[in-house]
């Protein structure tokens, strides 16, 4: 791990688990916020960062008791794919499409090779997701 250096200047995560006394909402309330915002079609990530900027909650963990993907859960709004992994799903499919589209004209550039080489890189790391969230397991171990 290198070594800090430079700057402090980062967000960090609040240090205790209980909902912080500023925060006047119900736990009702942001289940409602998570809920219309799944609906409008906003991913976990975002949700959790319009409740941090529009709505001043920090976490809604400690205010509901559980996860924003724990309470789409519970509403059937879940998304059937992790954000980690369609995220790299999308961007694998562009840059396949972008290579097919230019591979005529650069048969022989270093440039479409790397980018050959890119998303064949981007294809394993999604065969290794995939496989890892099917066997539930977070570390890699080799299949059978």
């Amino acid at each position: 791990m290198p070594k800090q250096e430079k700057g402090k200047s980062h967000s960090i995560r609040p240090v205790s688990r209980r909902p912080p006394s500023w925060c006047k909402y119900q736990p009702e309330e942001v289940e409602s916020f998570i809920i219309k915002l799944a609906k409008e079609g906003h991913s976990l990530s975002s949700i959790g960062t319009i409740l941090r900027d529009q709505y001043a909650i920090p976490l809604a963990k400690p205010i509901v008791g559980k996860s924003i993907s724990d309470v789409l859960e519970g509403a059937g709004l879940a998304p059937s794919l992790p954000e980690d992994l369609s995220n790299l799903m999308k961007k694998a499919q562009s840059l396949a499409s972008t290579w097919i589209k230019t591979r005529r004209t650069c048969i022989t550039s270093a440039a479409c090779k790397s980018s050959k080489h890119i998303s064949t890189s981007f294809q394993d790391t999604i065969s290794v997701k995939v496989f890892c969230q099917r066997t539930g397991s977070t570390k890699l171990k080799s299949p059978p």
